[in-house]
């Protein structure tokens, strides 16, 4: 059984994933994938399936030298023919937090508003909240990016007209 969870360990480690963000991909717990890897339990084939996908590794290399579900796979390949047409292809960036990635689409759009804070928010967005998992990650950075473009030139704007003095001098025309 160890064989298995070390080629576990190591293919989750290759594609540089941490047991949180298989498990959330998953949807299952945490110390699921914590006891596969530990050698104190096997996944199921579904699983073993998701893995293979999200490893990009082949079964059999995920089962290296385990005889016992060497020979449960071989016993089931029709199955799993059958389970990988119905599964499709993993879809790790939009699996997750939908809802999250259009709320900071949404507070980056809002920013824009006040020019001084459409500066600040964008830039938090960006390097605090946004990740790779937001159904729109890569139009939070972009969007992001313009807003503060917009909002830098507002600011300079604002300050010129009021601070700066560019010896305009306006005359009464009678």
């Amino acid at each position: 059984m160890e064989s298995i969870a070390l080629q576990l360990k190591q293919a989750r480690r290759e594609r540089k994933l941490s047991q949180n963000d298989v498990a959330t991909i998953l949807h299952i717990s945490r110390q699921s994938i914590s006891k596969w890897e530990n050698g104190r339990a096997y996944p199921d084939m579904d699983n073993l399936i998701l893995l293979s996908d999200l490893y990009q590794k082949s079964i059999d290399d995920l089962v290296q030298n385990n005889k016992e579900l060497r020979q449960q796979i071989k016993t089931n390949d029709q199955k799993i023919k059958e389970d990988r047409a119905k599964l499709g292809k993993i879809n790790t960036e939009l699996y997750q937090n939908r809802n999250e990635g259009f709320i900071l689409l949404i507070l980056v759009l809002v920013s824009s508003l006040v020019a001084p804070v459409g500066v600040i928010i964008p830039l938090y967005v960006i390097f605090c909240k946004n990740s790779k998992y937001n159904s729109f990650y890569k139009i939070i950075i972009l969007v992001s990016l313009i807003v503060m473009i917009i909002s830098l030139i507002s600011c300079y704007v604002i300050i010129s007209d009021n601070w700066l003095d560019k010896g305009i001098t306006v005359y009464r025309i009678d």
